[in-house]
This record gives C-alpha cells, sequence and structure tokens, in this order.
C-alpha cells in the first residue's frame, strides 16, 4: 500500500520526475566512471606487465626499457651471469631498432623487436603464425596496410640507407608469417618483430651482440631479492621489479586518482541534492493530504516510510540508467584517451571492477534514501490542526 502511494506521488509529476531520475543517473554515471578511472590505469598496467609471467625487467644502468636508445652490450656473456642468479628461471632478451620494409617502390620505417619466439612476451599473434626461422617476421595490422601485404608475401628489410653509398647497409629478404598484436607498442605505431639473431646481424656493427633489456621470470622467490641479487652481480644494469613499475605509475598519474575522488564527491553531492529538492518539493505539494492520512489515524512512520520510498524509487531508477550510462561513457571516453602518443594499445584508462562499482552505486542509493529523510520527518510531524486550517485558508 506505501509503495503504491509513493508511486501514485510520483507519477503525478511525469516530467518532474522523469528529469531527477535522469539527474540521478547522470551522477551515477560520473561516479561510475570515476570509480573506474581511479584504479584503472593501475589494474590494467599491472595486469600489462603480468601477462607473460615477467617479473624483473633489466635495462642499461640508470635507464628504464626503452626510455632511451641505450643498449646493454655484451649481451651473451650478460645473460650467462643473469642466468645464474638464484631464482632466476627464464631470461628473455629483446632488441629494439629501427627497420625498413622494402615492396615495390615503397618504403616504410617501422619499430621492429628482436626476440626469441619461445620465450617472448611482447606480442601475440592474431592471424597466421609466429616466427620460426632467421627469414620469418610478424607486422601489427598497421604495418601490413601500410605496406600493402599480406600474410605470406615476401619483403626486403633493411636496418639503414648510407647516403654516399646509395645502398642499404644491411639488408634481407623476409615472410610476413602473421599480424601480431603488440602489447606494449602505441596503438598508431608501425611494428615488426623476428628473431634476436636475425635483427642482430642485420644492424651489424652497431646491434652485435647487444640488446634493449632483458625480461626475467623468476622461480617464485622474493622477487626484491632477485632483483638485489642482479644489481649486485651484473653493475652494468638496472633491474625494475613489477612492483616497482606499478608504484612508479601510480605516483605520476596520481591526479587521475584524486580528480576522481572529487568528482565522484561532487556526484553523491548532486544525486542528494536532486532526490532531496523532489521529495521535499512533493511533501509541500501535499501538506494538506498528509495532515488528513494523520487526522484519520494513519501512523506517523507508514507517512514517513512512504515518503522515504518516494527517494529510493527515484534513487533506485537513476542508478540502474546510470550503470548503463556510466558504461558506454567509459568505454567512449578509453578510445579516446588510449590514442595519446606513447601510450601501450593493450593499456586501458576504465576497468570495470564489480565489486567496486556496485559499492560506489550503493553509495549513491543510500544517499538517496538519506536525501529522503528530512522530507519524510517533517512529513510526519505536521502539526494536524494547525497544517488543516492553513490549507484550508490556503
Amino acid at each position: 500500500m506505501r509503495i503504491q502511494l509513493a508511486l501514485a506521488s510520483l507519477r503525478q509529476h511525469p516530467l518532474r520526475t522523469t528529469l531527477a531520475i535522469l539527474g540521478v543517473a547522470v551522477s551515477a554515471a560520473m561516479l561510475l566512471d570515476m570509480v573506474m578511472l581511479a584504479t584503472g590505469m593501475q589494474e590494467s598496467f599491472r595486469s600489462l606487465l603480468t601477462r607473460q609471467g615477467f617479473d624483473l625487467r633489466v635495462a642499461p644502468r640508470g635507464t628504464m626499457p626503452f626510455d632511451t636508445e641505450a643498449r646493454i652490450a655484451n649481451a651473451a656473456a650478460t645473460e650467462a651471469a643473469l642466468a645464474r642468479v638464484p631464482g632466476v628461471r627464464t631470461v628473455s632478451p629483446v632488441l629494439g631498432s629501427t627497420l625498413h620494409l622494402r615492396r615495390g617502390d615503397s618504403v616504410h620505417a617501422a619499430f621492429a623487436l628482436g626476440i626469441r619466439p619461445a620465450m617472448q612476451g611482447d606480442y601475440e599473434v592474431v592471424e597466421g603464425s609466429d616466427v620460426a626461422g632467421p627469414r620469418d617476421v610478424v607486422v601489427n595490422a598497421l604495418l601490413l596496410r601500410a605496406i600493402g601485404a599480406r600474410v605470406g608475401d615476401t619483403v626486403q628489410a633493411a636496418s639503414g640507407y648510407d647516403p654516399q653509398l646509395r645502398a642499404w647497409t644491411g639488408e634481407r629478404t623476409v615472410v610476413v608469417r602473421g599480424v601480431a598484436r603488440f602489447f606494449y607498442l602505441n596503438a598508431q605505431q608501425e611494428a615488426m618483430a623476428l628473431p634476436l639473431d636475425a635483427l642482430q646481424s642485420l644492424g651489424g656493427a652497431a646491434t652485435e651482440d647487444q640488446v634493449s633489456v632483458f625480461m626475467i621470470r623468476t622461480d617464485g622467490r622474493e622477487v626484491a631479492g632477485v632483483r638485489a641479487t642482479v644489481q649486485r652481480d651484473v653493475p652494468t644494469v638496472s633491474a625494475l621489479s613489477t612492483a616497482e613499475a606499478v608504484a612508479s605509475l601510480e605516483q605520476r598519474v596520481s591526479y587521475f586518482r584524486q580528480l576522481a575522488l572529487i568528482l565522484g564527491a561532487v556526484s553523491l553531492a548532486v544525486g542528494f541534492l536532486l532526490v532531496s529538492t523532489l521529495v521535499t518539493v512533493s511533501v509541500q505539494e501535499r501538506l494538506g493530504e498528509l495532515a488528513v492520512m494523520r487526522a484519520i489515524g494513519v501512523a506517523r512512520s507508514s507517512i514517513a516510510l512512504q515518503v522515504l520510498i518516494e527517494g529510493l524509487v527515484i534513487a533506485s531508477l537513476g542508478v540502474g540508467l546510470g550503470l548503463a550510462l556510466g558504461a558506454v561513457t567509459a568505454r567512449f571516453l578509453n578510445d579516446i584517451l588510449k590514442d595519446f602518443p606513447g601510450l601501450p594499445a593493450a593499456m586501458d584508462f576504465f576497468v570495470f571492477s564489480t565489486g567496486r562499482a556496485f559499492r560506489a552505486l550503493g553509495m549513491l542509493l543510500v544517499t538517496g534514501v538519506v536525501a529522503g529523510v528530512i522530507p519524510a520527518w517533517r512529513a510526519a510531524s505536521l502539526p494536524i490542526a494547525t497544517t488543516l486550517r492553513g490549507e484550508a485558508v490556503g
């Protein structure tokens, strides 16, 4: 009965009720998006780094992986030293360089990764097959379109051009074996991958026995201890653990969290004010009706509960609609932000977490209910005689 009366009251002013529900929905969508933004980058980055199970990244001393063009010399000896460190299970060397793919009259420069296919963690093949031989390459879809090739086609790969000799410094014929999605590269970056030995030989003296980074899997021991041992035993490199990388990212993007907290608080405040205003106006318009209900014996608690239900209905419908609206806007904004230069294609800004999302929307729902407390208390506390006399005179 109370629910029916509350719904009937809301239906008396459909436009006002609809606008209030839409307002709460916008607040709920903003709150949901801010919750997703507050933790999304950290969770996405952590997932990105742990995707292939690597615990440490080892770069030239004083640098971050691929932050500069610095490389680790004497790569074979360094790899052997890393493999001897207690707790190290797998060492995966990676070389980053620039290659030119020539097909017909077109030449495209692209970022090239030299990897060992059996232990790489930089890409996944989405079409065709992975590299197997020294003349195999995989490319991303962007580069494949740029050179106008298909899986299985043959192209020329060259490492550089000597303007005096008017010749490429290193060149070989390669076969496009597959299309890959590179985890750590920007979505707008043309890229390829080929066996490490092949890339080193193409670069000649500039890349011979050099790598850009070693990726390490441990055997489950304390990663910090393995990192300290690597730093001690191989003084020419710097080791960065996944936990440290995530912590560094959190410091760099702390303003995102602060912004999310501020806008989330604003969303709760707006939702509270919308529900409180609508329910207060509704009570003000029905003072006579509520006084009559009190006069014929309806309990104060029943009247208060009816008013609270009105606030709950508005908040519930708004939160439900806001959940869908927030998911759509988060996806739209995520696609925009992912196009920023220098960001890995596999990284997301908005990551949906069921627990956090429903806790946040639950807070907004509770806020909507609390917003109806003051109007409900006022409705239940009306002086019957004075209110009826005022309504009659009015």
